[in-house]
Formats: C-alpha cells, structure tokens, sequence
C-alpha cells in the first residue's frame, strides 16, 4: 500500500518509513509530488494533522499519513506544543532546530521544573473525504537538560533526557530511540489501527 506523507520532514519520513515497513507501506514524501504544505492554523495537534493530511490525499489522490508533533513543557503550560517548530523565532531567532534548542534553553535558564513531553499524532485517511480517520497519539515525557547533550537524532532530541535511559533521544542509538520515542509509540498504535481496519 502507498501512502503520501503529508510532511516535508526528512528525518519523520526516515523515522516512520522503518517503523511502516513491516506493514507493508511505502510512504512518499508529499514535497516528492509537488504537494505543498497544508497550511497549519488550529491549536491542538489532531486538528494540525487531520488537516494536512485531508490536504495531502486531495491533491495525491492517494490515502495520506500525518504527524503533527511538537514539545510539551509543564512550565510553559504546555507550550510550544504545535508551535514547536517555529518556536525559535518568538525570540529572534531564525527557523531551525539548532536555534528552537538554543530558545528553549535561554528561556528554561533558572526554571527548577524540567518536566516536559514529545508528543506525536499521528492521522491516516483513505482519502479526503473519509469520515472516519485512524488516529494514534504517542508520548515520551522526559526532562528538559540544561545544555545539549548527544550527536543523534534532531529536533529537540539533544535536551531531552529520559530517566528509565540515563540519556537524552540524542545520545541512544537509532535502533533504541525508534523503540521509544513519541512517534514509535504512535506508529504501534497506528500500525494496529491499520491492521484492523484497513487489512482485514
């Protein structure tokens, strides 16, 4: 089965195209069919996915997975949450992982509660119409370090370290953080959605 994947993201292509394999699923970037990106208004991460992914099957014509991610931190209410990837530039940075960890950090300086979350949802529609999509929601909570710490991974993986590990998603090896990262935990569920309702 072919799935467009409503996200521009190298990395989340990378990362879910290992976890669909098993399935079955190939997934193609929506960027590789001249797709582009859905806008992103609403405020939650159901909302953001359902869109982009209802967008992504319009045009395709192709059933469509999309994750709308982001961080979580207790301290900020829940904050960036899905303003995550532009995160960096509420504070004059420019785009980019790199300056949103540089943000996060700056912004985190003295605050004694570390506690945050990656969260994942993840959206699949059989087509734009479909009235009952498959959605699937992972969580890794973990604490937000006070400097990066590790080479692997991207996004805020560098700061954010899980106790049940000694280390943050950057320092595990790929294999590990695929295990247990938010959007493995979503793919699981996912892939069992799939298998029920779309394969039997």
């Amino acid at each position: 089965m072919k799935l467009v994947l409503a996200s521009n993201n190298k990395g989340k292509l990378a990362e879910l195209q290992v976890l669909f394999a098993p399935l079955g699923v190939e997934l193609v970037r929506q960027a590789d069919l001249g797709i582009p990106e859905a806008p992103e208004p609403h405020k939650t991460f159901i909302e953001n996915a359902l869109a982009k992914a209802r967008h992504a099957a319009k045009v395709s014509g192709l059933p469509a997975l999309a994750d709308d991610a982001g961080l979580c931190v207790e301290a900020f209410g829940g904050r960036p949450g899905v303003d995550t990837a532009y995160y960096a530039t509420q504070f004059g940075h420019e785009k980019g992982d790199a300056n949103n960890v540089r943000a996060l950090l700056e912004q985190m300086r003295g605050i004694t509660d570390r506690r945050a979350a990656l969260v994942s949802t993840l959206v699949a529609l059989r087509s734009a119409d479909d009235p009952e999509p498959l959605v699937a929601t992972g969580r890794a909570p973990g604490l937000v370090t006070q400097e990066p710490i590790g080479e692997n991974g991207f996004g805020f993986d560098p700061v954010m370290f899980l106790p049940q590990f000694g280390q943050t998603f950057a320092q595990l090896p790929t294999e590990v953080k695929n295990a247990h990262s938010h959007r493995s935990r979503a793919a699981q569920q996912m892939l069992e959605l799939m298998r029920e309702r779309w394969m039997t």
